[in-house]
């Protein structure tokens, strides 16, 4: 990406759709970031679940706005509001300062009264590895964790040391492993890419709550997503992983059958596990 303003211009253009007329939009800010809320119903009804949703592009670009269509297909499951992050971006501020931006965000929601067991959290790629890191960073801090995350095609090995990297190199129809490595060089800055904050595969992630994972089969990163999950069973994390055949990275961006319903199945996890958590206050 030789020219990192138009890059982020080209992803938004992309991506980017009209949000639905039954969706209210308000720009607010969330742990000293801005940050976009959207509700399906009017500003002031009733309601207390609360959606964080971490968005994707590489650490470098995208927006709350640009994956606001994800947010809302979650949304539609809630009752109340989600709230999408403009976390920091690399080159220009790069780690930890997006995961410090994403555990101020989670934080905040905490200190102004959202009730930990009517709070998710959802990501696609790079926000799906943030939402991992917010969650261990926030275990460790002695802070309650939501009643479950979606992960949409985790990015959470910085090393690129996954099998798909090379069994699926031209295969993926969107990245290289060059292209990654890009994306990857301009987060690090040079530094530790192994390191469990940065790529969470590696992690200790006893403790966190019911996971939900989505991924393409041709995507370069299927196997963060399977060694991810594996991790998380073996950390006695409750843990579901969707492979969806012959799919690209966050193919849920798309206007497919496989598409929809892999954001319905989302939806629906985290309808559920709102529920329980609040059967069981």
């Amino acid at each position: 990406m030789r020219n990192l303003t138009e890059g982020r211009e080209q992803f938004a253009a992309l991506l980017t759709r009209p949000l639905p007329t039954d969706v209210y939009s308000s720009a607010t800010t969330l742990g000293g970031r801005p940050a976009l809320e959207l509700r399906i119903e009017a500003p002031g009804t009733a309601g207390e679940d609360v959606l964080l949703y971490l968005h994707g592009g590489g650490f470098v670009v995208g927006s709350a706005r640009v994956t606001a269509h994800l947010t809302v297909a979650l949304l539609r499951h809630l009752d109340d509001r989600a709230v999408s992050l403009d976390y920091r971006l690399a080159p220009e501020h790069p780690f930890p300062a997006a995961p410090d931006d994403c555990l101020a965000a989670y934080r905040e929601l905490l200190d102004s009264g959202a009730d930990p067991r009517r709070l998710v959290i959802a990501g696609d790629s790079a926000g799906a590895a943030l939402a991992v890191v917010t969650m261990m960073r926030a275990r460790d801090a002695g802070l309650p964790m939501p009643a479950a995350a979606v992960l949409f095609s985790p990015a959470v090995d910085l090393t690129l040391s996954g099998a798909s990297m090379r069994s699926k190199d031209g295969v993926d129809p969107i990245f290289t492993p060059a292209d990654l490595e890009w994306y990857f060089d301009q987060y690090i800055a040079g530094g530790d890419r192994s390191t469990p904050e940065a790529s969470p595969v590696f992690a200790d992630l006893t403790g966190l709550p019911p996971l939900l994972i989505q991924v393409g089969s041709s995507e370069l990163l299927l196997d963060d997503a399977v060694r991810l999950a594996g991790r998380a069973g073996i950390d006695e994390v409750t843990v579901t992983l969707e492979v969806a055949p012959r799919q690209p990275h966050v193919f849920h961006h798309g206007e497919s059958a496989e598409a929809a319903a892999a954001l319905e199945r989302a939806g629906r996890f985290l309808a559920l596990r709102l529920r329980g958590r609040k059967e069981e206050s």
